[in-house]
């Protein structure tokens, strides 16, 4: 953890800006500090960051975010503390000259890298996924370049691969899922440029954005009251699910896992398990989304058993509900939710043709229990 910068470890004249008249050390705050060198500028400018002077504050944020050439490559030639690594690092990702100087330091914290990897993009991750040896030793590195979606699908492949071959897991809610797919698929090299699958995949994640719900979550298929229906596909949602259809397993793993909850609930109906359990264990997932899939007839039950097993998803009555009418609904999840009902309602599901038998026996055996 990056512990906060203590302002009496800045050199005597930082230290003189620091704690001088209000006009110096606005001065200071611009980058203006004559005596003191570009490293301990870097210092001096983490410290205003983090005074209690609102506008000394901002200012200094802006000046450490928009430092000259001449400052920031002086910096970086010199040699840093990990706070000054840090604070560069998260601030100039994207200008990979810096950062790969940044990374070579033997100073810097992992992490500092963790939260690069959290944010950056395309360009910035080909260079964190290329130390193995450091990705093997931080596996929550992995992780989190994975998570991240500038980060290339052929990348995000060859990180899987990297931790499988070598026995390292990562936490990540469909690791198992991601770690079994991997190992029948073709890890393709690209030679440092995007292949035609990352540009693909880039662009399947743009039309699922463009499709995100900014009020209340639909369902992407049209959900009939009668039990024998076939549940259709919605109209505006068929272009994504042919672009999902055309994925490797692999991509829709990912895909479900940072994808938006419209794609989750395309995926959670795919007719490959390893596909429908990383879509069920998305942290995508939100009660809204459980909400919608609970009505369906033709969900799997070990999807709905993974909605079970994070309580946060199923507050909601009316998903409890839905779940228990579900005729796929398993009865170890039933059981888990029978104490969230009154009597009587119970007593009606138990008559509920539409409710699974094992479900109705179910009820019927509590309810009896209940009686003695």
């Amino acid at each position: 953890m990056i512990t906060p910068f203590d302002p009496a470890t800045l050199t005597g004249p930082a230290q003189k800006i620091f704690t001088g008249p209000p006009k110096m050390r606005e001065m200071g705050a611009r980058g203006v500090a004559l005596g003191v060198t570009p490293p301990d500028l870097i210092l001096l400018l983490v410290a205003f960051s983090q005074c209690e002077e609102t506008a000394l504050r901002e200012t200094a944020e802006k000046t450490l975010s928009n430092l000259p050439p001449q400052v920031l490559n002086g910096a970086i030639a010199a040699k840093l503390t990990v706070l000054a690594i840090h604070h560069l690092a998260v601030r100039y990702h994207a200008k990979t000259e810096v950062l790969s100087t940044l990374l070579a330091m033997p100073e810097i914290d992992i992490d500092t890298i963790c939260d690069v990897a959290k944010v950056c993009g395309e360009e910035t991750s080909e260079l964190l996924a290329t130390n193995e040896e450091r990705l093997l030793a931080n596996p929550r590195i992995i992780e989190l370049l994975y998570l991240n979606k500038h980060t290339r699908m052929s990348t995000a492949d060859r990180l899987i691969e990297l931790a499988v071959r070598n026995q390292v897991e990562v936490n990540l809610p469909a690791w198992k899922e991601a770690a079994a797919a991997i190992q029948n698929e073709l890890i393709i090299d690209s030679g440092g440029e995007p292949t035609p699958d990352d540009l693909i995949f880039a662009q399947n994640i743009s039309i699922a954005e463009s499709l995100r719900s900014h009020g209340d979550i639909e369902d992407v298929v049209a959900v009939s009251d009668d039990p024998n229906a076939e549940e259709q596909l919605k109209e505006k949602y068929v272009p994504l699910y042919r672009e999902i259809a055309a994925m490797t397993t692999s991509q829709k793993i990912r895909f479900a896992t940072i994808g938006s909850p419209e794609a989750i609930m395309i995926l959670v109906n795919d007719a490959s398990p390893l596909v429908s359990m990383a879509a069920a264990k998305s942290p995508q997932v939100n009660e809204a989304v459980v909400e919608q899939v609970a009505k369906r007839r033709n969900i799997s039950g070990d999807v709905l058993t993974a909605f079970g097993q994070r309580p946060e998803l199923l507050r909601r009555l009316s998903t409890k509900r839905d779940l228990m009418k579900n005729p796929k609904t398993p009865p170890s999840l039933a059981m888990k939710l029978i104490s969230h009902f009154q009597p009587h309602e119970l007593e009606r599901m138990a008559q509920d043709r539409n409710v699974s038998g094992s479900v109705r026996q179910l009820l019927k055996n509590y309810l009896e229990r209940k009686k003695r």
